[in-house]
């Protein structure tokens, strides 16, 4: 049973820096791609960043050049580095994951079905 467990979230001042981490446990998938997503208040979940186990990644073009994903496949810990953040940024944060490689556009692809607890990020002026 696959499990996913974040940390990381908090307030921060907009112009600053967060870092998430998500570690996993339990996969058997062999090509699986990972992501971080956010809902902020009444919205729906959207991507924010993916990564697949042959290193390729996408962004949601809202965080390009601010936001990084990696992923640590020995220790099995996704990260996010939040830089340069928003009021917008604003948002509960969930990692996933699913089986199946990252595709051109960041909604493409099978459907992620494991989702971690979420963490909240706040961001204020």
């Amino acid at each position: 049973q696959v499990q996913l467990t974040e940390s990381g979230g908090g307030s921060v001042q907009a112009g600053g820096s967060l870092n998430l981490s998500c570690i996993a446990s339990g996969y058997t998938y062999y090509r699986y791609s990972m992501g971080w997503f956010r809902q902020a208040e009444g919205q729906e979940r959207r991507a924010v960043a993916l990564i697949d186990r042959d290193g390729t990644v996408l962004y949601a073009d809202s965080v390009k050049g601010r936001f990084t994903i990696s992923l640590d496949k020995a220790k099995d810990i996704l990260t996010l580095q939040m830089r340069e953040m928003k009021p917008e940024d604003t948002a509960m944060y969930y990692c996933g994951a699913r089986g199946g490689l990252v595709l051109s556009r960041i909604n493409d692809g099978p459907p992620f079905g494991h989702w971690g607890q979420g963490t909240q990020v706040t961001v204020f002026t």
